[in-house]
This record gives structure tokens, C-alpha cells and sequence, in this order.
């Protein structure tokens, strides 16, 4: 691995007890798999309810993709340079040391890859209630608050079914990486092929109308917040990139991926620009089917799918249900190539000494971080007794882009602190590439204090919980 191997650069070889059985295939579809689950069916409605308009509607997408894109590939020269399990963790402890390290490895347990998980499970359980009503408790029972802000008992039926769904997911990956990778290949390629139909159903579907695409501005009348239509947007957006999120949790792997400084960053760049290509096009079927009214509507009803009311109206419950049954194996993926990075980061953070111990043991036979699987699945499940979700997405995208845009940065720092080791991608069009998504990354969260701060708050004081783990710790001796 020419000078790449030195000691001042990650050799990207596995930790003992992981092995590197991924190859590239599976790593494709693990990214693609980590980005299409909940948010391509579930987030056009409420992104019209904010934006009011199907042309800003679209835009909103677009501009997403086109951020994402430039996120991806520069921090696939990252991800070329630095292949350790851990992910964004390994990146952090190279580019601003351990503290700013484990600050995003514990927020990422607390509040971003578990709430992330958990908002992924939470819309199959609410698929699955489409085809199948789940019972409900009483509705003096689903008034229950904590701290007026989570309702644990609302929605119980729904809640109950994702909590089996994370636990199941989460033992077959016990078993080993190799079933995860199978699930991902098997699960990404039929949701492709199912959302491809959906596309063509909805551009051929009766009631549909390109009148529906108008007007592509603000339309007449309509009234956005503080903020304006400036904020509207990024708020709308929030919804995009929560579509888009996942690309980076492959990162995570690299211990267990084939090649991982060659493997990786291909997978990040075909990965998000296949994935953008289907966003965009399902979307504008949405909108030729449903009129912006209708999709405000969708995004009024609790447990109201965008796709499901489009195959609806255009082709009938026929259609509705297809979707439905699609959105259970799109999200079931999600679920699973959302567990199979994410614990990895926990297992190698335990390695270092700076999570629980438990959590850095590796199965002796399934050779899987057994531990910090299940602390992961566990907690997920927690979280989404804690609230419905639109708000645990928006908890993680604002939180998300703080860390996104600190790797992103990384590059320069890396340019600088590792000016000599050997990168085989270099991110194309640098500086501007990642100057430019840090510079979004640093207006959406800004954005999102003044247009969501009860989120933000929460998301906030979660991170900020470990800080009393790591001072303690720290004055014990590393676990390795």
C-alpha cells in the first residue's frame, strides 16, 4: 500500500476478529441501501407543506443531491486515505483528536445513527399499519407526556411492531456480516426495481396532469415563516437530506471491506449519484400525480405516505398497497445496512477506551461486535417510544450536519497535516468541492436553531451527555 501504510496514515487493514469479506457490489448496494429507505416515499408531503410550491418543491431536491454529491466525493478521499473501522470516528481522531472524536461517536449513540435506525423502522412499522391496523391503547393512555414533548404510548400499535422489526434485524446481523451484506444485496436491488415502477405508474397514471408542476416559484399567496421563503426552503430541505442521508455510514466498514482505500470511495461517488437519479425521478411523478394541496394534506394526516396517496389516486388501492408492501422492503433494508456500519463506530470507540467495555467484544464465532449491536438496537428502540418521525429525523440531520461538515473540513487538514501520504481519489475540483458543502453544512445548521430549536435544543443537550463518560474514561486505562 505504497507510503500509505506508514504510521502517520491509516493502513486500513481489518481489527483482529473483524474479516474483510465485502467487495464492492455489496458496497454499492449498502450505500444506496443506507439512502433509500423511509424518506423517498414519506418526505415529498411535509416538504410541500413548507414550501407551498411544486417547482421549490423539486428545486429542494435537486440542490440536496447536488450538496450530498459534493459531500460524498470529498469524503471519499478521506475514506481512501483513513479505511479503519469506526468511520467518521477513525476521521476524527486523525484530523482533531480524541475528544472531538468521541464527542461525535457518543452522539452518534445518543441521537444520530440510533434515532436514524429508529426513524427508518418507525415508517415500516407505519407501512405495515396501512396494510394491517395495528390496535392501539386508549386514548387517555396516548395523552401521556414526557415533559409535554414525548408521547411514549401514542401510536403504540406502530411502535410496537418497530421495535420488534429493529430487534429482529439486529440478530440476524449478529450472526455475521456476510447475512447483513446478503439482506443489503437482495433488499436494494428489488427496492430499485420497485421504485422504478412506481415512477412509471405515477408519469402514466389517470387524474395525473404536468399542469400539477405549476407554479415552479413561490405561489401566489402563500405565507412562510419568520425566516421567509430563504427559511422555508432550508426547512424543506431538511426533509431532502434526511432522503439523502446514509452515504457516509459505509465508512464504517472499511475493517471489513476488500480493498477499502480502492473499494470505498468508487462505491461513495456511484452509490449517491445513482441515488439522486431515482430521487429525482419518483418525485416529479409525485407531483404529476398529486397537486401541491394534496400533498399538504398527505403531510396533515399522521400516518400519511406521499407514494401510497399517489398510487392511490392514480391507479387505485390496488397500487396503494403495492407501495406499501415496497415501503416494508425498503425500509427493512434501510434498517439493515443502518445497523451494519453504525455499530462498528461504538465497537471501535470501546477499543480505544472510550465507551462502554462490553461493547469491544467480537462474537468468537460470528466474528460481529455482538455487544455494541445490541446496546445500538436497544437504544434505537427507546427512541422511538420517544416520538414520532419528523422529529427524530429532523433531531438527526441538524446534528448530522455538524459532524458532515467537520469531516468535510477534514480534507483540508488532512491536505495540510498529511501533505505526503499517499490518496488514491482526490476529491475532484478541490477546493471548491468541500469548501462549498462545509459552507451549506454551516448555514443549514444555523437555519435549523431558528426554524426548529426545539429539535435542535434536544439534540444538543443529547450530544452533550457524554461528556461526564468521557472524563471518566479517561482516567482509567486504554482497553487497548
Amino acid at each position: 500500500m505504497q507510503n500509505a501504510d506508514s504510521d502517520d496514515v491509516s493502513t486500513g487493514g481489518s481489527i483482529p476478529g473483524l474479516l474483510p469479506r465485502l467487495g464492492l457490489f455489496t458496497i454499492i448496494m449498502i450505500v444506496m441501501g443506507n439512502m433509500i429507505g423511509s424518506g423517498i416515499f414519506k418526505k415529498a408531503a411535509p416538504m410541500a407543506a413548507d414550501v407551498q410550491s411544486p417547482g421549490l418543491l423539486l428545486a429542494c431536491w435537486v440542490i440536496a443531491g447536488v450538496v450530498s454529491l459534493l459531500g460524498a466525493l470529498s469524503n471519499a478521499e478521506v475514506a481512501g486515505l483513513i479505511a479503519d473501522p469506526g468511520g467518521y470516528y477513525a476521521f476524527f481522531k486523525k484530523m482533531y483528536g480524541r475528544p472531538f472524536a468521541f464527542l461525535f461517536g457518543w452522539s452518534s449513540f445518543i441521537v444520530l445513527q440510533s434515532a436514524s435506525v429508529a426513524s427508518i423502522a418507525y415508517v415500516f412499522g407505519e407501512s405495515a399499519n396501512a396494510l394491517f391496523v395495528f390496535p392501539r391503547l386508549p386514548e387517555s393512555w396516548e395523552h401521556i407526556s414526557i415533559l409535554g414533548v414525548f408521547y411514549p404510548f401514542q401510536n403504540s400499535g406502530v411502535k410496537a411492531f418497530t421495535i420488534c422489526t429493529l430487534l429482529s434485524v439486529a440478530a440476524a446481523n449478529y450472526c455475521g456480516v456476510i447475512f447483513g451484506g446478503i439482506i443489503a444485496n437482495i433488499t436494494t436491488a428489488l427496492k430499485l426495481l420497485g421504485i422504478a415502477l412506481v415512477a412509471f405508474l405515477g408519469l402514466y397514471a389517470s387524474g395525473g396532469s404536468l399542469a400539477h408542476l405549476f407554479p415552479l416559484g413561490p405561489a401566489p399567496g402563500a405565507h412562510y415563516g419568520s425566516m421567509g421563503l430563504f427559511g422555508a426552503m432550508f426547512a424543506a430541505m431538511l426533509g431532502a437530506f434526511w432522503a439523502f442521508d446514509g452515504w457516509n455510514n459505509i465508512n464504517s466498514l472499511g475493517g471489513e471491506t476488500r480493498n477499502p482505500k480502492r473499494t470505498i470511495p468508487i462505491a461513495l461517488g456511484l452509490g449517491v449519484a445513482g441515488v439522486i437519479a431515482v430521487y429525482l425521478l419518483v418525485n416529479y411523478a409525485y407531483v404529476c400525480v398529486l397537486s401541491i394541496d394534496e400533498l399538504r394534506t398527505v403531510a396533515a394526516s399522521q400516518n400519511g405516505i406521499a407514494a401510497v396517496e399517489a398510487m392511490r389516486k392514480g391507479w387505485g388501492p390496488g397500487a396503494a398497497q403495492f407501495v406499501a408492501l415496497l415501503i416494508l422492503l425498503s425500509t427493512f433494508g434501510a434498517v439493515n445496512c443502518q445497523l451494519m456500519p453504525t455499530c462498528r463506530t461504538f465497537y471501535a470507540m470501546a477499543l480505544d477506551g472510550l465507551f462502554f467495555p462490553s461493547a469491544a467484544r467480537c462474537h468468537p464465532r460470528y466474528h460481529t461486535p455482538a455487544n455494541a449491536l445490541v446496546m445500538e438496537s436497544v437504544w434505537a428502540s427507546i427512541l422511538v417510544l420517544s416520538g414520532t418521525f419528523d422529529q427524530l429525523t429532523d433531531m438527526v440531520i441538524f446534528a448530522s450536519f455538524i459532524f458532515y461538515g467537520a469531516a468535510t473540513f477534514g480534507v483540508f487538514v488532512l491536505r495540510r497535516t498529511m501533505k505526503d501520504a499517499h490518496r488514491p481519489y482526490r476529491v475532484t475540483g478541490y477546493p471548491f468541492t468541500p469548501a462549498i458543502f462545509v459552507l451549506f453544512c454551516a448555514i443549514l445548521v444555523a437555519v435549523t436553531v431558528f426554524q426548529r430549536p426545539r429539535e435542535a435544543a434536544i439534540g444538543l443537550v443529547l450530544m452533550c451527555t457524554g461528556w461526564p463518560f468521557y472524563f471518566y474514561w479517561t482516567r482509567k486505562p486504554s482497553a487497548i
